[in-house]
């Protein structure tokens, strides 16, 4: 799910990374074009395993490497198109949560839905907002405050302890205007890449033509991509079932 604290004019060609990390972890990058009239926060809630406390989520620097989904991109001849799919309480005040500088965005990890009235005021979402949404009561939240006007946004990336270790995670639910729709326009090219130790369902994926490395700058990719293995790549495109995605392992 990708939630804003502020309204939000147009949002627009959006990529996820996903790839499993060891010990049961998971790295996304994000990236998207948005269009706001101020500044606002961008919400992205994960299944975080219970009880991973405050410094659960790891965040990684990618503002040297903006072209990260450009050069992924460029590892398929097959464009996305071919794949694609057509009242908790109250919340007293606690000290405040870390805000990291990652690249050009501040972000923040707030390990339960208690927890947001911990976060800096500029990030919080419209009181009321995760009473409506009452299957992410068990998730933590990777917050990045965004600037407004029109951008390409440098990939946001992160690592976290997965819930389930038996499936990759994207967000794809779109909440743009503090409602959850039972469809969406989606816009979307997901990648991923499987483990040493985790095959997955990639029956519906394009693979990649080569290894990673020879398309992605490893280096650039701080440990997020896996140099010696191929990619895979989804498109969503069009008017679908407002929801998360899970990719199964086999």
């Amino acid at each position: 799910m990708c939630c804003f604290s502020r309204p939000v004019q147009h949002v627009s060609a959006t990529n996820i990374f996903a790839r499993p990390d060891k010990d049961g972890r998971q790295f996304l990058v994000y990236s998207m074009t948005l269009k706001a009239k101020e500044d606002l926060a961008m919400v992205l809630p994960l299944p975080v395993k219970a009880g991973s406390g405050e410094k659960a989520v790891t965040f990684v620097n990618l503002k040297d490497y903006a072209a990260f989904f450009t050069d992924l991109r460029s590892g398929f001849l097959m464009p996305p198109a071919a794949n694609a799919t057509r009242g908790l309480g109250d919340l007293s005040a606690k000290t405040k949560l870390e805000v990291v500088q990652v690249g050009n965005f501040e972000a923040s990890y707030v390990p339960t839905v208690n927890d947001f009235s911990r976060l800096d005021e500029r990030f919080r979402l419209p009181p009321g907002t995760w009473n409506k949404l009452p299957a992410y009561r068990s998730y933590g939240f990777a917050v990045f405050k965004l600037k407004s006007g029109a951008a390409t946004i440098h990939p946001m990336a992160f690592s976290f302890p997965r819930a389930e270790t038996s499936s990759l995670f994207f967000p794809t639910v779109h909440i743009h205007d503090g409602q959850v729709h039972p469809k969406a326009e989606f816009d979307h090219t997901l990648y991923c890449q499987s483990g040493a130790d985790e095959e997955f369902a990639l029956n519906r994926w394009t693979e990649s033509e080569r290894p990673a490395n020879a398309f992605v700058a490893i280096g650039k990719a701080n440990g997020l991509v896996d140099g010696e293995r191929h990619c895979y790549m989804r498109g969503l495109q069009g008017k679908l079932a407002n929801q998360d995605t899970f990719l199964k392992r086999v």
